[in-house]
């Protein structure tokens, strides 16, 4: 009896310990994220090309936009004008501060939390699942 017992209260521990790191793990995604789209603005804001970013280099993937809504940088939609591809997402993005901020839109029938930022050069960029 007593080892089912035992057995008992560390198999609750073990589910809550897990249950914590799982908890934690969102926090965790966005802080990377909002480093990811930080570390993209200030290498922009002190002269680093648009060129000189890839889409794929970060996970998920930053995408960054002039100010006209030409993605410049972006997986799949590269040189799309986002007002006609993607008018929800391009509205959500409209706030972006130089500050930086989280925004939420509908895509596809998917909610979508974004982390953006502008630089200083007025561009957007942005990460987010």
């Amino acid at each position: 009896m007593k080892r089912v017992s035992l057995s008992l209260i560390l198999l609750a521990l073990f589910l809550l310990v897990a249950g914590c790191q799982a908890a934690d793990e969102k926090p965790l995604d966005e802080m990377v994220t909002k480093r990811h789209v930080d570390e993209v603005v200030e290498a922009l804001n002190n002269g680093k090309p648009v060129t000189s970013f890839s889409a794929d280099a970060y996970e998920p993937y930053v995408f960054i936009m002039d100010e006209k809504g030409t993605l410049l940088v972006h997986p799949y939609l590269q040189g799309e004008y986002l007002p006609e591809k993607g008018a929800p997402i391009y509205q959500a993005l409209l706030p972006a501060t130089t500050e930086g901020g989280w925004v939420s839109y509908l895509w596809k029938g998917a909610k979508k939390h974004t982390y953006v930022r502008r630089t200083n050069s007025n561009l957007t960029v942005g990460s987010g699942n």
